[in-house]
């Protein structure tokens, strides 16, 4: 029996609390300086640490080799010709530290960005639009998840893929209902997630994803997540 404030592995259960308590570290990067300050702000009072705010790719790379943050939160267009600098650096940070989330943000909806950086085949990857940020519970969700290993796809950019998905006809096979699933599940929405935003109970949405899994092909065993390569297949379609 376990001495009273010990735990079975021997920790006090003071050193417990305080590993779970250590706060969720992140690098901003956006050229912004008032985009940048203000996420910052929002971040730091919900407990989360801003180990680094830097303003161009360079320094955002620099900083998380030397952070190691649990998340980069990162502006596509930066300096300095303000094209897709974010996004290669995002891109060049899955590749070489893949266990650091990575969420992207961008002013317009942009799919192919989305798509590319969902295409890196690891685990926590967001692309939101900047707006998202005033959503302050949901861009929190966001970032949480994220940190997690979770995928989140800003709804926006969804809705803008289904309705271009409906002039192809690969995803026909689907049912109205399977790609409401298949929508929400690129936002990055847990099974219990969709079923609340569907209302409709999770054993009718797990009988839903086995049937898109089924129509497009994505078989058990596959060294990519069937999720992501649903998620991936969609984006391609549209």
């Amino acid at each position: 029996m376990s001495e009273p404030g010990v735990t079975e592995s021997g920790m006090s259960e003071s050193a417990v609390e305080a590993i779970n308590e250590v706060p969720m570290r992140v690098v901003l990067a956006d050229d912004s300086v008032l985009l940048r300050e203000g996420v910052r702000s929002l971040l730091e009072d919900e407990g989360i640490s801003v180990v680094a705010s830097v303003d161009d790719g360079h320094q955002l790379l620099a900083a998380v080799a030397d952070t190691r943050p649990d998340l980069a939160i990162v502006d596509v267009r930066m300096p300095p010709t303000h094209t897709t600098e974010g996004l290669e650096a995002a891109l060049a940070i899955k590749r070489r530290f893949p266990d650091i989330g990575v969420l992207v943000l961008s002013q317009y909806v942009l799919r192919e960005y989305a798509t590319e950086l969902l295409s890196t085949e690891t685990v926590g990857v967001g692309y939101l639009l900047k707006n998202r940020v005033t959503d302050i519970d949901r861009f929190l969700d966001s970032v949480n998840r994220i940190a997690e290993g979770g995928t989140v796809i800003d709804p926006e950019v969804v809705r803008q893929l289904l309705s271009l998905s409906e002039k192809q006809n690969s995803l026909s096979a689907l049912t109205p209902r399977e790609n409401e699933v298949l929508e929400t599940m690129a936002e990055g929405l847990s099974n219990r997630g969709i079923a609340e935003r569907l209302y409709v109970s999770i054993s009718s949405v797990e009988k839903a994803i086995s049937s898109i899994f089924d129509k497009l092909g994505l078989h058990a065993g596959q060294t990519t997540s069937r999720r992501v390569a649903a998620v991936l297949h969609y984006l391609d379609q549209s």
